[in-house]
């Protein structure tokens, strides 16, 4: 059974970068999709990027394109999110899924296995 565990969230000011890693126990993380949401009180989980097994496609919502980066490092079983020009509407728990399957998505119901999640809290 594979298990996700986040790190590398925290406070940082506006404008600043954080770069979080979601390391994946177990054999099969090359065979997962997987992608970084990021949820906040009273609103629903949000998708935030995503990254193909391969490692070379990847998905942003349209909110970080341009500021966040994905990758994954499958001989480390872990997948990174660089967030960079952080603002204050990125402050969230983000967390970390994975899904078996050869497409990214965007959806929440599609990832079977979660982590469970590191704070950035971006001020002002």
């Amino acid at each position: 059974q594979v298990q996700l565990v986040e790190s590398g969230g925290g406070l940082v000011q506006v404008g600043g970068s954080l770069r979080l890693s979601c390391a994946a126990s177990g054999r099969t993380f090359g065979s997962l999709a997987m992608a970084w949401f990021r949820q906040t009180p009273g609103k629903e989980r949000e998708f935030v990027a995503g990254v193909h097994r391969n490692g070379v496609s990847t998905l942003y919502a349209d909110s970080v394109k341009g500021r966040f980066t994905i990758s994954r490092d499958n001989r480390k079983n872990t997948v990174y999110l660089q967030m960079d020009s952080l603002n204050s509407d990125d402050t969230a728990v983000y967390l970390c899924a994975g899904k078996f399957s050869y497409s990214l998505g965007v959806a929440t119901n599609d990832y079977i296995i979660w982590g469970r999640g590191t704070q950035v809290t971006v001020s002002s």
